[in-house]
């Protein structure tokens, strides 16, 4: 699917035709032109022949949790990855990503091992969530919509920061997905100059961190670009951007066997992220290869601490490790 071919085919055309193609893709949910009657017979074939909607994709389904993961292959024949995580509150939460590979070299992740590619297109963002919502309105076991959007796949979205905040309005738009912002959330390493743009937006995104680490020493091991913005600057970034938007900001953080997830990690941390408007949520990791998960009981622990200090916390349940589930795992593999 590509919207800028999609202006190109309708130039000339009355203005109405585009509302009546954009209700086709994101309301009706058509993978075929011929399907929208709407439209002249004419003008269906042409746009067939030069914006088809079909989406070039591998479905890996899970087989113990309720989590489907996909693998698109785009015009230019590159891959990139999108999850579905099916809850049993009846949310469906797409995971989506914002960039094919990455730069930013995180030793524990898979898309850092591919390095960059390229930045994702609106169009090529939005289609991941298009692709999940198809899914959803012919599967009658499942939810019937998608109704959370996550920007934690492939990539750094605030490298990717304009068409990441298009492809948001336009999952936002009321004549379209209708997903409310406050069911939009958006995951950064840490860059801080975006995290300022960020907090004068006016839609109310969910700001995320991928933290991962309490301390300077071991946050830049895992994650290089921590020696550019060391946790005092990143924690004061945060500060303000809560002071501006009186809004939660959730720490991520990945729970690694022997690395990061000892009672002294847990007391740095509870320390680090301390503010009445944060949370942390613990993240049991989905292995690559080089590193490994942490046991339950040390999970536990962790999270015991953290309570104990009055940090608010949430663990989420490891979410199809079956599938490599990880970012960056299959589109790897296929290359």
């Amino acid at each position: 699917m590509n919207l800028e071919n999609l202006k190109k085919a309708l130039s000339g055309q009355p203005n109405f035709r585009f509302k009546q193609t954009h209700k086709a893709i994101f309301v009706d949910l058509i993978s075929d032109w011929n399907d929208n009657t709407t439209l002249p017979k004419p003008l269906r074939e042409d746009l067939n022949k030069n914006c088809s909607l079909e989406i070039k994709s591998e479905l890996f389904g899970s087989k113990t949790s309720e989590t489907l993961k996909a693998l698109i292959t785009l015009e230019d024949d590159k891959k990139v990855e999108t999850v579905l995580m099916k809850h049993e509150d009846g949310r469906a939460t797409v995971c989506v990503s914002s960039q094919v590979g990455c730069p930013m070299k995180c030793s524990f992740c898979a898309t850092g091992k591919m390095g960059y590619k390229r930045n994702l297109t609106v169009s090529e963002i939005v289609e991941q969530v298009l692709f999940w919502q198809r899914y959803l309105h012919t599967d009658e076991e499942s939810p019937d919509r998608v109704t959370n959007v996550v920007y934690m796949g492939m990539g750094e979205p605030f490298l990717n920061y304009d068409n990441v905040m298009e492809s948001i309005r336009l999952i936002n738009d009321p004549d379209g997905f209708n997903i409310g912002a406050r069911h939009i959330s958006v995951s950064t390493c840490g860059l801080i100059d975006e995290i300022n743009k960020f907090a004068k937006e006016k839609m109310q995104i969910n700001l995320a961190i991928s933290l991962h680490a309490p301390n300077d020493k071991l946050r830049s091991e895992l994650m290089p670009i921590n020696r550019r913005y060391p946790l005092a600057d990143l924690m004061d970034a945060v500060d303000q951007y809560v002071e501006n938007r009186s809004r939660q900001v959730m720490f991520e953080y990945l729970m690694i066997d022997g690395v990061n997830d000892s009672e002294y990690h847990a007391r740095e941390l509870a320390e680090l992220v301390n503010g009445p408007l944060y949370m942390v949520n613990l993240i049991r990791y989905n292995p690559t290869g080089r590193y490994k998960p942490s046991s339950a009981v040390a999970i536990r622990k962790f999270k015991n601490i953290l309570l104990r200090e009055g940090v608010k916390v949430t663990q989420r349940h490891s979410f199809g490790t079956d599938i490599d589930a990880a970012c960056g795992q299959l589109a790897g593999k296929k290359k």
